[in-house]
């Protein structure tokens, strides 16, 4: 799986984003995490192989999650869908 890490000042919490190349909405999820210093990794699903695309929709269908992008996991447990700056700030304590 190509995970792409992006550094940060602030590391107390795991931030995994299951994104696509080509969302705005994933875009501004990732320019918010850069904008309040928080690392992160992240996979662009539509250049995943057909297997990894499997995998992702299998975690997301175990979790109830809606298949639509960004999905934001936080410490493995807190699932975020779609771009909510308000949740993330409150799943994160900034």
């Amino acid at each position: 799986m190509t995970i792409k890490r992006v550094e940060g000042g602030r590391t107390d919490h795991k931030v995994f984003i299951y994104a696509l190349s080509t969302c705005g909405w994933c875009k501004r999820t990732k320019d918010f995490l850069k904008e309040k210093n928080v690392a992160y990794e992240y996979m662009d699903v539509d250049q995943a192989t057909r297997e990894e695309k499997r995998e992702v929709g299998e975690f997301l269908k175990e979790r109830n999650v809606p298949l639509g992008f960004p999905v934001t996991v936080i410490d493995d447990e807190t699932v975020i869908s779609g771009y909510k700056p308000e949740a993330l700030a409150e799943a994160l304590g900034l």
